[in-house]
């Protein structure tokens, strides 16, 4: 079994998680790294803390306590507008203090979010596809699925 935690946007922390939990069944997303034959299990979910990401010190620590082997940072940090401008400091620095992994993502990037953000400069500006390419590669009937 894959214990994980899931760090989402504080601009949705009245998220319910249906696209994330959805993705964790279906496999799809960041997700579909793990077996489907593995049972994933969700240990925490909580939100970053809002800009500059405050809960970042402190949740993971929580998670780990859970089981927590992996931590995500939810796909809503990627896609939200604009994006997060610290993902890449909440993976560097959970993954340095925490000693685990960061997966960047969880639910598949609705479609029409990514058609949008790729008619935006500062996509290419921020290196995304670098940053969460595997979510890039996902299947765009899938995409549009979670739309």
């Amino acid at each position: 079994m894959k214990k994980i935690g899931i760090i989402i946007c504080g601009r949705y922390q009245s998220c319910g998680g249906g696209k994330c939990f959805r993705s964790v069944r279906e496999r799809v997303g960041a997700f579909a790294r793990y077996p489907k034959d593995e049972q994933v299990e969700v240990v925490g979910y909580s939100h970053c803390g809002g800009c500059p990401g405050g809960n970042v010190e402190y949740v993971p620590e929580e998670m780990i306590k859970n089981g927590a082997e992996a931590i995500h940072l939810a796909t809503g940090l990627v896609v939200g507008y604009p994006p997060c401008p610290y993902i890449r400091q909440f993976k560097e620095f959970i993954e340095k203090r925490y000693r685990i992994p960061v997966v960047i993502g969880t639910h598949p990037i609705p479609l029409k979010y990514l058609k949008m953000h790729e008619q935006l400069p500062f996509w290419k500006e921020m290196r995304m596809e670098e940053l969460a390419g595997d979510l890039m590669k996902e299947d765009r009937q899938i995409m549009e699925a979670y739309n």
